[in-house]
């Protein structure tokens, strides 16, 4: 047993990070301290205004660790090691997981690549971004390579010029074949330069050289080429048109701000790079009522940048955080340069670090009327259905399936609704055990059986060991059980549910003539429903996906069955020999009237294996238990 006092006790006064657990084990909060000693003990102090959901928090402690760090910088780095692994319940998380894109020109190369690179390294090489958009990244090197002929090949040059044929890049005139010896060094890094003057946004070079290139061609009536060149202007023209904000310094920054609510908030970040806005991306951040605006984006921050490998020179925050000087230390360790973290406020700084407020703002107030439309196709549908059928709180739905075709590979489906929202992790599905034939209530009696009585059984497991229902995969019980079919298929599932002494509200999901959903029959009466309201799509919804997942299922079992061959039969013969088989005789007609001779010149068979196979379709043919084949040596 865990003795707080005793614990408390032995806290050291130096800086770390503390742990805090519940009685199951999982980790609540994680903290980082200057001094753990005091910063611990403040938890288990009277209320002194730390907010509900903290209070909430303390009551769940069961126990708490710690690990001293040398410094508190140390114990930042580690604090945010350990929130990104185990995302625990009240720390303020940043929802978004994110890598970036870079663009990658390997100039420690003697004949250089430009690449995608999801990671940026201490190499020889230059790195561009980070990019928002990994398709732009794309299109962007694709662009350069076709300008620049650049070769996209991973051989290593110069050791392997001329040891092999040039490439489809360098037939269709977009590579220069440095492989064949055919531009040199020189020529080549002069291509490359061009195009990093291109990547540092310098358009206007290769737009003037592009536009000459395209009237040549066409005053030569090459018109082929003179379309080419104009493609490729309009797609440098699409990049340059790209740089909407830009800054005569020319520094790399991130500029930050955010919008919050009761219970969440968004942060915009926009990136600078050399001056230029090159994205935008927004960020949500959870658990946020018990904190300010600025400690919400001091948790940003630092969450933010121990995952991104770029660090630009400045960051500019909305507002003044308490760990700004630690912070600044820590990313100047992690760039490996100095980097200032500030609070503009006048001139153009401050009204960019405006402007990324508003936008924080739009995509919060953008969200929450995308998510009033999602509830009421979701909760509100839900709360719909259930006023129909006279029912008062519905969260979970379950709806099951059958599927066969006469009677082969019978299957079962159940499929979960939580809030009006598919629960695919939830699914099951079902291989019938105990029908054979096209007997669609016993195979749902069995598939109903076995859900209920394994999730009774999982329930009583888990009541022994003392823990919560939550961890079985059966133990959840709906609040709806939603059957495909009409009566029948009703008193099915209220029979079994009797036979197990459960109680749930069940309703069938009835079909018109045409296979289309007219309503839901529920006490012995089919209740119609608005075939324009949401609470019928929702049904409609359910209906189809339970379908869906049952004939899936069914699909895939088939499949495997008809994978299996005649020759799999055969004692001797393997997947190998199966495939030189038919590699040689092309059908299993063709294999029947093949001779053992024909049969021993495949170098997979041997003169034994090629005798069974002869023996076993003469056995199959004649439907003998032996025979004596001429010819064949016994």
């Amino acid at each position: 047993m865990f003795n707080f006092e005793e614990e408390l006790k032995k806290l050291p006064k130096e800086p770390g990070v503390y742990i805090m657990r519940d009685d199951r084990d999982v980790i609540l909060y994680v903290g980082k301290a200057v001094n753990l000693h005091n910063r611990v003990r403040s938890y288990f102090r009277e209320n002194i205004g730390r907010g509900p959901a903290i209070d909430k928090m303390v009551t769940l402690i069961a126990r708490f660790e710690y690990i001293v760090t040398d410094s508190e910088l140390e114990a930042l780095v580690l604090e945010n090691n350990l929130i990104k692994e185990y995302s625990p319940k009240y720390n303020t998380l940043l929802k978004d997981d994110k890598t970036y894109p870079y663009i990658k020109v390997t100039v420690g190369e003697d004949f250089p690549r430009i690449l995608f690179s999801r990671t940026m390294k201490k190499d020889k090489s230059r790195y561009f971004g980070p990019y928002t958009s990994a398709a732009a990244v794309k299109d962007t090197i694709e662009l350069l390579n076709k300008l620049y002929c650049l070769r996209t090949c991973t051989r290593s040059l110069p050791r392997d010029i001329g040891l092999e044929r040039p490439c489809l890049n360098y037939h269709i005139k977009q590579c220069a074949a440095p492989c064949q010896g055919y531009v040199t060094k020189e020529e080549y890094r002069e291509k490359v330069a061009q195009a990093l003057d291109f990547l540092n946004g310098n358009y206007n070079v290769i737009l003037k050289e592009l536009e000459g290139k395209m009237k040549a061609a066409a005053e030569q009536l090459d018109f082929e080429a003179a379309a080419g060149y104009r493609d490729l202007y309009n797609s440098v023209k699409q990049v340059s048109q790209k740089q909407k904000i830009t800054d005569s310094v020319g520094e790399d920054k991130d500029i930050i701000a955010l919008y919050q609510d009761d219970s969440e908030a968004v942060v915009q970040v926009f990136f600078v790079r050399d001056g230029k806005l090159i994205g935008r991306e927004h960020y949500y951040m959870t658990h946020v009522s018990e904190n300010g605006k600025a400690q919400v984006l001091e948790n940003f921050v630092k969450q933010f940048y121990a995952g991104t490998p770029f660090i630009p020179r400045e960051l500019m925050l909305q507002y003044e955080i308490e760990d700004r000087e630690l912070i600044e230390k820590w990313l100047s360790q992690r760039k490996g340069g100095r980097v200032h973290v500030r609070v503009p406020k006048i001139g153009s700084k401050e009204k960019l670090v405006e402007l990324a407020a508003q936008n924080a703002r739009h995509i919060l107030e953008q969200d929450r009327e995308r998510l009033k439309r999602e509830e009421g196709r979701t909760i509100g549908a839900v709360k719909e259905i259930a006023a129909l059928l006279g029912l008062g709180h519905v969260e979970r739905m379950e709806a099951f399936d059958i599927s066969n075709i006469n009677g082969f590979e019978n299957v079962g489906s159940m499929i979960v609704f939580e809030k009006g929202k598919p629960k695919p992790s939830d699914y099951r599905k079902f291989r019938i055990r105990t029908v054979s034939g096209p007997d669609d209530y016993a195979c749902m009696r069995e598939v109903l059986t076995r859900r209920f009585t394994h999730g009774i059984e999982e329930r009583e497991e888990l009541e022994e060991k003392n823990m919560d229902r939550e961890y079985g995969s059966f133990t959840r019980f709906p609040d709806l059980l939603m059957m495909d079919g009409g009566r029948g298929q009703v008193n099915i599932a209220l029979a079994v549910l009797e036979e197990l002494h459960i109680t749930i509200p069940v309703c069938g999901m009835v079909k018109d003539d045409n296979h289309r959903t007219r309503g839901l029959y529920y006490n012995n009466t089919e209740l119609p429903i608005d075939t324009r309201s949401e609470g019928f799509k929702l049904i409609t919804r359910v209906q189809d996906e339970a379908h869906r997942f049952a004939i899936e299922y069914h699909r895939s079992l088939r499949g495997k069955a008809q994978v299996k061959s005649v020759l799999d039969d055969i004692p001797g013969v393997g997947p190998a020999r199966r495939k030189a088989l038919m590699r040689r005789f092309k059908s299993i007609e063709e294999i029947k009237e093949a001779s053992v001779e024909e049969l021993a010149e495949i170098p997979e068979l041997n003169r034994r294996a090629a005798e069974e196979i002869f023996r076993f379709f003469r056995k199959k043919a004649e439907g003998k238990t032996s025979h004596s084949v001429p010819g064949m040596v016994e």
